[in-house]
């Protein structure tokens, strides 16, 4: 096994026997990325010689047995989070030159624990996409079919873990942005409870739902990294002030007795056959292990796509009209007056996404609109969250499928936005109840493609969801499989 194949933990019992060091295992991550960079395009930024210098310093602090458990280890963080003198371009040409000066909380608790960043991952541009088919850097691929598409918004993140060439990730998920490109990459996905880790300095595509979570190879690195992140921060208005739990402590692979929810509305006719195999044979497993199911109905679910569609981009639009060509970001270099400045500015900076986003969100706030628009989907989003509050009143967690398909050939959906945005149908209701969720491998498509489940927690019941995800990962072989590159 080479090192670029291990998990967190298994490096971290490496560097702690003083088998390998830092500066060797992010030295094997930064090979891997040159070697398989240009096929994937999951980087937007490498910073090699940054890394090697953390790993140095990682070394000497292992000398010193001064070590902790993500001491050394290389990761990489989506292209969303700020990074004190490292481009941060959040998929955009508006950013293209923005260099933050300060970190965000959440990659400043991972460098404090001695963490080595490896560099910035592509992304749909301001996370506003399915496929990360959208970002001004050109396309990620997925690394077990190039020709189809990773996942997004947090599609770099999840296939440089398919690729192996970071030890782990954080991503962000507005609407499934981390569970979606986890299922379609054969990896962990982990979004948070709203609340639970600092969204400081994390460039905001709509506030009242992004949630900063891990991307990771097994289970046991997804609790370890949601560990690391999670808990209050007093920068973020919206960080709930409640103890972080051991989540590791939650990794036993017994399930007997945990009461399994499977909600109607999301076992539909049009669920792709590979998909509804997999699912169906991961209850099973689950049965198996003395797992009891029940039958559950989420009666609004089908409200949850427009609901979303009309919060997350009211929600852009306020957010996005910070980035006026004055202040910071990409300026037009061709304006006549204050005005076209303005305009310029902004239609040379954002893509085509970006602007139907804008423009949708500003229509719902205008003038007349916000009552027929923003404030029903909001009442929609207050009855959602508690269609689950009930469920979880009967349920420990609630099995879903995180996808309606496999991942799709890049270009399939480019032409068709609706058809793009029900690629988030059973992730979407997650986030607008502000509760938590994961995915993890459960099968493989005929076209040889993976699949994932999701497992849907009470809010702050991140600890349900890691137990029920591990014991199922411990009973299968789906999250060992690795992509040929």
């Amino acid at each position: 096994m080479e090192l670029f194949d291990l998990t967190i933990h298994e490096l971290h019992d490496k560097l702690k026997k003083k088998e390998v060091s830092s500066v060797e295992a992010t030295g094997a991550m930064l090979a891997r990325i040159e070697a398989t960079e240009a096929r994937v395009n999951a980087f937007i930024t490498v910073t090699a010689t940054e890394a090697l210098q953390a790993a140095a310093a990682a070394d000497r602090r292992i000398a010193a047995g001064e070590m902790d458990i993500l001491t050394g280890i290389p990761l990489a963080l989506k292209d969303i989070f700020l990074t004190k003198g490292v481009k941060t371009t959040c998929g955009s040409k508006i950013l293209a030159d923005f260099i933050p000066p300060y970190d965000a909380t959440s990659w400043l608790k991972l460098q404090e624990r001695g963490a080595v960043l490896l560099g910035k991952l592509n992304q749909d541009e301001f996370a506003m996409g399915s496929s990360c088919e959208g970002s001004a850097y050109g396309a990620t691929r997925n690394p077990w079919n190039l020709e189809c598409i990773p996942g997004g918004s947090s599609g770099g993140s999840a296939a440089a873990i398919a690729a192996r060439q970071a030890t782990a990730t954080l991503g962000t998920d507005t609407g499934g942005s981390i569970r979606q490109p986890a299922s379609h990459c054969g990896c962990v996905g982990l979004k948070p409870t709203y609340g639970r880790v600092s969204r400081y300095g994390v460039i905001a595509y709509a506030s009242s739902l992004d949630q900063v979570g891990p991307l990771t190879r097994d289970v046991t690195d997804a609790a370890i990294m949601l560990g690391a992140v999670a808990g209050h921060d007093p920068l973020d208005s919206t960080s709930v002030d409640r103890p972080v739990p051991d989540y590791t402590a939650g990794l036993r692979s017994d399930v007997k007795g945990m009461k399994i929810g499977l909600p109607k509305e999301y076992f539909i006719d049009g669920l792709d056959e590979d998909v509804k195999k997999a699912l169906d044979l991961a209850i099973d497993a689950y049965r198996g292990l003395g797992a009891e199911f029940v039958e559950l109905a989420l009666p609004h679910t089908d409200y949850a796509v427009a609901a979303y569609y009309l919060i997350a981009t009211a929600e852009a639009s306020s957010n996005l009209a910070r980035y006026d060509g004055v202040r910071f970001g990409h300026r037009t270099a061709d304006a006549k007056g204050l005005a076209d400045m303005y305009r310029q500015s902004r239609a040379e900076g954002f893509g085509a996404e970006v602007k139907r986003r804008i423009m949708l969100g500003t229509y719902a706030l205008s003038s007349g609109y916000y009552d027929a628009y923003y404030l029903k989907a909001q009442k929609v989003r207050t009855l959602i969250m508690q269609d689950f509050l009930k469920a979880f009143e009967k349920v420990d967690v609630i099995l879903t499928p995180v996808a309606p398909t496999p991942a799709f050939k890049i270009g399939e959906k480019t032409a068709d936005p609706l058809q793009m945005y029900l690629s988030d149908i059973f992730t979407i209701p997650v986030n607008l109840a502000g509760t938590c969720a994961i995915s993890v491998p459960a099968g493989m498509s005929r076209a040889g493609l993976p699949i994932g489940l999701q497992l849907i927690g009470k809010p702050f019941g991140e600890e349900s969801i890691i137990r029920a995800a591990y014991a199922f990962e411990q009973a299968s072989t789906w999250h060992q499989l690795q992509a040929e590159l």
